[in-house]
């Protein structure tokens, strides 16, 4: 039974959903990508993401919510001028608690946005061209991870299994349809060093990605992205595309 298979990208522009999206290709999906201008202090991203997806020909869109720093305000990279980002830490001090550059539920808002894209999508394939529902795949592609990270409460597996189900149940695909709401977190159980080594190994445009938190010319090489990121370089014993 030939299954079409849609797949979403979450796409930041940085090394790791980079990698997440060469995963889906490689994994046979139809992959778009969608990013989200929420008004973050790191922009630059945002041409990351765009150049990302001219890279490995997918289809993106970059969405304007920048309403949504003034509703997760609370955050460094929403606003920098009155919270301050932690610089210069150790891997080891980052899991110690939720540093002040979590944006309150982004990955909830991200998700959903995604998820009203992907079910639109997958509605127009059953019900205007007639794709049996069994035959149809719908996933939402996510490049959390929860070992080389931050801290984050939503980089865990707990919180994307809730959130699935969630999803499913207040969705048409999933209560009419039953096509499960599939959140892919390729990533998750993975160290920086192995992201590095697979985003190698899929051909992934790595040397056109931005994690820093700044925006900049160069990576500052103080904040806690730049830090994880120098680590699984490192650690992977590979240079850094974006360095040289």
């Amino acid at each position: 039974m030939t299954q079409k298979r849609i797949g979403l990208v979450l796409l930041s522009g940085g090394l790791d959903s980079t990698t997440a999206a060469a995963w889906a290709i490689a994994d046979g999906m139809t992959v778009s990508a969608i990013s989200f201008d929420y008004g973050q202090t790191h922009r630059r991203e945002l041409a990351a993401a765009t150049a990302v997806a001219k890279r490995l020909h997918l289809a993106h869109n970059t969405v304007d919510v920048s309403f949504y720093r003034d509703l997760a305000a609370h955050s460094a990279l929403t606003n920098p001028n009155k919270i301050s980002m932690p610089t210069e830490r150790d891997t080891s001090e980052m899991a110690d608690d939720i540093p002040s550059t979590y944006v309150p539920l982004r990955n909830t808002f991200f998700l959903t946005m995604g998820a009203a894209w992907l079910e639109s999508a997958a509605l127009r394939a059953i019900e205007q061209d007639r794709i049996d529902p069994g035959k149809l795949e719908a996933t939402l592609v996510i490049a959390a991870n929860a070992i080389d990270y931050s801290g984050y409460p939503d980089c865990r597996p707990e919180y994307y299994e809730t959130i699935a189900e969630s999803l499913r149940l207040g969705s048409k695909i999933g209560t009419q349809y039953n096509i499960p709401f599939t959140i892919a977190t390729p990533l998750i159980a993975m160290t920086k060093a192995d992201i590095v080594h697979l985003a190698f190994d899929l051909n992934a445009p790595i040397d056109v990605t931005w994690s820093c938190y700044d925006s900049g010319d160069t990576p500052c090489g103080r904040c806690d992205a730049c830090g994880l990121r120098a680590k699984g370089f490192a650690d992977a014993g590979i240079a850094d595309p974006t360095l040289s």
